[in-house]
């Protein structure tokens, strides 16, 4: 048995699961529209090894969301994993933000493009085939009328994720469809961080970093 420690915190949802062979037995997620993570994420990481039934020390492997998405949130999750692998002695794997929401929606046919809010009307992005097999790398992009035509002239094409809103408005074509609260989640992390599991694709702890794909960017607090 191969169990791995999932963390997704790229978003405003605090997810974790524990995985058995790449299947999720444990799972504890809150999105309560705030970036909660720093509360709450150590909180769920005790209750899901406790749901599990099983110790810490019997973790095979943690896996993390490596982004794009949140600066914070980001740093939060990788800081969490980082200490786990390097306190227990197992490996890190890192896992697409973008790849693993993909895989929230199973169509058997078109492709699906996973929309990740980013400022203003930006958008993290990539594009996804019915095989979860990558047809796009992973791009920071202003949407408009023309996004996306190159895939939706040729397919239907399914939009998931927190930057589907701002997609709506704008993006009419006849084959777009557009999945409602859909976040990524440490639930579709499972698959993905056993296969790279099974392929030693690990992270070396001392030198991995998220993947912001944009600068931070400091915002003032509201008074």
């Amino acid at each position: 048995m191969t169990y791995i420690l999932n963390i997704e915190t790229a978003t405003k949802n605090c997810s974790v699961s524990i995985a058995n062979n790449g299947k999720t037995i444990a799972l504890k997620e809150l999105n309560d529209g705030n970036y909660s993570h720093a509360e709450k994420l150590h909180e769920f990481i005790k209750q899901v090894i406790d749901d599990a039934g099983i110790k810490l020390t019997e973790l095979n492997a943690v896996a993390v969301s490596k982004g794009p998405g949140s600066y914070t949130g980001l740093r939060i999750g990788v800081s969490a994993a980082k200490g786990l692998s390097f306190a227990l002695d197992i490996p890190l794997i890192s896992v697409s933000t973008l790849q693993a929401l993909a895989l929230s929606t199973a169509i058997i046919e078109g492709c699906v493009i996973p929309l990740i809010d980013a400022r203003r009307m930006e958008v993290y992005s990539s594009v996804f085939n019915s095989k979860n097999e990558s047809l796009r790398e992973v791009k920071a992009e202003i949407i408009n009328e023309d996004s996306f035509k190159e895939y939706l002239n040729k397919q239907k094409v399914y939009f998931v994720g927190d930057g589907v809103e701002k997609c709506k408005g704008i993006i009419t074509h006849t084959n777009a469809f557009f999945i409602d609260d859909k976040l990524p989640s440490a639930n579709e992390m499972s698959g993905l961080s056993f296969e790279k599991f099974k392929k030693n694709d690990i992270e070396d702890v001392a030198y991995f970093e998220p993947f912001y794909l944009k600068d931070f960017v400091a915002i003032k607090p509201k008074k």
